[in-house]
């Protein structure tokens, strides 16, 4: 453009430098000017053009920028958006807790009577944990378990609902379960994960008398008494035992599956925990009718448990009694008007990670006979903590029984886990 320009100036110049020469006539002069306005008008033209093309590229700049303005802001928001979606599911998953336990056991025992020895290898149990924290105050604890591997019409598992229930926090020393839940009696009913406890198989005693594992659906009330003290209180449906198996107490749990519920039981016990490494507590349970009123022979139960747990350093001790006292002519006919047991536990760890233990225990679900139909029974065995939450077991057990169709003498291997 500026060439243009300065072209014209050099020609009007030149043409008026030839007048010494020749001097241009008016009609030339003027046919000069109408052809530099051409020229000024076709660049008068080309400059409109250019600040109409800027024109039109600043405003594509400016809406392209507020596109990219719109894009981040959408972005932005996104970021937010799914930022607080993260915390909200990740606040989700700190309140929702899985776990779980399980326990794989090989039995060889020899029947000291006409029975079948016993060869088996079966995996108990495998059971899951889901609990959770709805606030600060109020929790869903489950527990869903699956018994010998298999269940269904013609396998010798089942599924049961081990735990369901709703805990609520009354104030900072007191509580409240209500649904399904284990009941506050012995040692091992509300503690038996494998991890826990000596020996492969949970100890009789604490399976024939009281009997463990033993849920029921109800209500709870816990709390704290005094320092080291504390108490449950339970209001709960009952056992439904029968003359077919002689009233013994582990053949009446229900399972509370339609359980039958014109009979309640009602629990209590008081736990002393007032030094380190040391637990003593104390349950009874009264039973309505022990047969849901459907034996006119028989009536109301009572049960008295207690127990001593002491670990110190590497020595342990475990202790526990346990009696029924069932009212009736027919649990007396039979001598299951007096269900008793009792076992000591010794043990002592030689390492951090092996324990050796050895127990005797006694058990009758028939000590109201004047025969003798208790069974005896000395354990022996360690116990192997790959981890805190992973053990292998190892144990002999030895047993005296009058009938020697109930005596089974031999050894169990097992492996269990807790997470």
């Amino acid at each position: 453009m500026k060439f243009k320009r300065t072209l014209l100036a050099t020609t009007l110049l030149a043409a008026m430098s030839t007048t010494q020469a020749a001097t241009p006539s008016n009609e030339e002069i003027w046919q000069l000017l109408q052809e530099m306005k051409q020229e000024l008008n076709a660049v008068k033209q080309q400059n409109e053009a250019l600040k109409a093309q800027n024109e039109n590229l600043k405003d594509q700049v400016e809406a392209t920028e507020a596109k990219a303005q719109e894009a981040t802001e959408a972005a932005e928001a996104v970021a937010v958006a799914s930022e607080e979606a993260i915390k909200t599911a990740a606040a989700k998953d700190d309140k929702t807790s899985i776990g779980g336990y399980g326990e794989l056991h090989y039995n060889n025992l020899e029947n000291q009577g006409a029975g079948e020895d016993k060869d088996e290898l079966d995996f108990h149990r495998f059971v899951l944990f889901f609990n959770h924290e709805f606030n600060d105050r109020l929790r869903l604890f489950t527990e869903l378990e699956l018994e010998h591997s298999l269940a269904g019409e013609g396998k010798e598992g089942e599924v049961e609902l081990e735990q369901a229930f709703i805990q609520y926090d009354l104030n900072d020393k007191h509580r409240v379960n209500a649904g399904l839940f284990l009941l506050p009696i012995g040692l091992l009913n509300e503690t038996h994960e494998p991890n826990t406890f000596y020996g492969v198989e949970r100890n009789s005693v604490e399976s024939r008398i009281i009997p463990t594992t033993w849920w029921e659906g109800g209500l709870m009330f816990s709390g704290e008494l005094a320092q080291g003290f504390s108490y449950d209180v339970a209001a709960t449906g009952g056992l439904k035992t029968s003359a077919s198996s002689d009233y013994a107490v582990r053949s009446g749990r229900q399972k509370v599956s339609e359980a039958l519920a014109d009979d309640f039981a009602y629990t209590a016990r008081l736990k002393w925990t007032g030094m380190p490494g040391v637990e003593l507590a104390s349950s009874i349970q009264y039973q309505e009718d022990i047969t849901q009123s459907l034996d006119p022979n028989a009536g109301s139960a009572f049960l008295w448990e207690a127990h001593a747990a002491i670990q110190k350093g590497d020595f342990g001790l475990r202790a526990l009694y346990a009696t029924w006292d069932l009212d009736g002519d027919g649990p007396k006919a039979v001598g299951a008007d007096e269900q008793t047991g009792w076992y000591i536990e010794p043990s002592y760890k030689l390492t951090e990670s092996v324990g050796v233990f050895t127990r005797y225990s006694m058990w009758d679900n028939q000590a109201g006979n004047s025969s003798d139909s208790e069974i005896k029974q000395w354990d022996l065995g360690l116990n192997w903590w790959l981890d805190p939450q992973v053990v292998i077991k190892a144990d002999y057990q030895d047993q005296d029984a009058e009938n020697k169709d109930d005596e089974f003498d031999g050894f169990n291997v097992g492996v269990g886990y807790q997470f």
